[in-house]
C-alpha cells in the first residue's frame, strides 16, 4: 500500500485494492463510510431516478461507486457521491467513461451517513457548487429530510409530507419524499 506521505493521481484509486471504498482529496485517500439504511435510500433513490431518465433517454444516473474528477482547480479531489445524474449530450459520443466521470453532473446526493459530520458534508456541497453542479440534494435518514442546494445560493428544506422535484435538471421527476425513506 501507499504510505501516508505518497500523494495519489486519480488514476491510482482505480487500481488500489479496495479504492471503491475511498475518495481522494488533495492525493489522500479518506475512507467513504457508508451505512446500510444510507446505501439503501441512495439505491431506492437511484431506482427513483433511473424509472423517469430512462424512458425519456434524459442521460445517465451513477451509484455510489462511481468517481467524479470535475474539479479543475484541485486535479488530486476525487468525489464519489451517493447518486449522481449526467444529462444526455454531456459525453463525448453517448460514451460513458471507462473510468472516472471527468465533468460535473446536473445533479450530486449525499445521503448522510452514521459517520458523517455537517463539516464533511458541506465541503462536499461547496465543492460540488464550485465546479458547476446544478442541483445538490442532501438527504439526511435521521430526520427524514432533504435539503436542495443550488448554485445560486438558494436552498429549501423537505420533510417526509413534501414532494422533491428534479427541476429543471432532471425534468419529469418528481417523488413523494417519504417513498426514499420507505
Amino acid at each position: 500500500m501507499h504510505e501516508p506521505t505518497d500523494l495519489l493521481e486519480p488514476d491510482d484509486l482505480l487500481h488500489i485494492p479496495d479504492g471503491d471504498s475511498y475518495e481522494l482529496v488533495d492525493g489522500r485517500l479518506s475512507e467513504k463510510r457508508v451505512g446500510a439504511e444510507s446505501e439503501y435510500i441512495g439505491a431506492t433513490l437511484l431506482t427513483l431516478l433511473n424509472n423517469v431518465v430512462r424512458p425519456q433517454r434524459l442521460g445517465y444516473v451513477f451509484g455510489s461507486q462511481t468517481s467524479i474528477r470535475c474539479f479543475p482547480h484541485r486535479p488530486r479531489l476525487v468525489r464519489k457521491p451517493d447518486v449522481c445524474f449526467v444529462a444526455r449530450g454531456r459525453f463525448s459520443e453517448e460514451v460513458i467513461p471507462k473510468g472516472d466521470i471527468l465533468l460535473a453532473p446536473e445533479l450530486t446526493v449525499e445521503v448522510i451517513s452514521p459517520n458523517d459530520t455537517y463539516e464533511e458534508v458541506e465541503v462536499k456541497v461547496n465543492e460540488y457548487i464550485g465546479a458547476g453542479v446544478r442541483l445538490i440534494w442532501v438527504i439526511s435518514p435521521e430526520s427524514k429530510t432533504i435539503v436542495i442546494r443550488r448554485p445560486d445560493k438558494t436552498a429549501a428544506w423537505l420533510s417526509s409530507t413534501d414532494t422533491l422535484s428534479g427541476e429543471n435538471v432532471v425534468p419529469g421527476f418528481s417523488c413523494p419524499v417519504n417513498d426514499i425513506f420507505r
